[in-house]
């Protein structure tokens, strides 16, 4: 990642979803902000293999992701969870939405109009 003309800081955590369930080892530096790589461990939860090594994540693509329980810490690590989600198999249940809500008005709604199987529950 890096500024403009590079590759854009807010994208690399739901590439790194994609390349998680995609085929290969994929390398992505990250030099813009630290810490941005909060989502493997979320991603490890739903079968990705994920090595981090300093300001690189190393992604070992699995070829498909499973459904689990996993947490939303920001917005865009939570899209990122979104974008796992859509290509897992099975269900997965992503906590504290609220960051993903915040940032990406009527996703709910947005992703069901092309056809995913996506609802939200509200806790009592």
């Amino acid at each position: 990642t890096g500024p403009y003309p590079e590759f854009p800081t807010d994208l690399q955590s739901p590439f790194m979803a994609f390349l998680a369930a995609g085929r290969g080892v994929s390398r992505i530096e990250e030099r813009v902000f630290e810490g941005r790589f909060g989502i493997a461990g979320e991603l490890e939860k739903m079968g990705a293999l994920i090595r981090l090594e300093g300001k690189t994540a190393v992604i070992y693509g699995a070829g498909s992701l499973k459904g689990s329980a996993v947490k939303a810490a920001d917005l865009r690590g939570g899209a990122a969870l979104a974008v796992a989600a859509l290509a897992a198999k099975g269900e997965t249940v992503i906590e504290d939405c609220r960051h993903i809500e915040r940032g990406y008005e009527h996703i709910i709604e947005k992703l069901q109009a092309i056809g995913a199987n996506i609802w939200k529950e509200t806790v009592a």
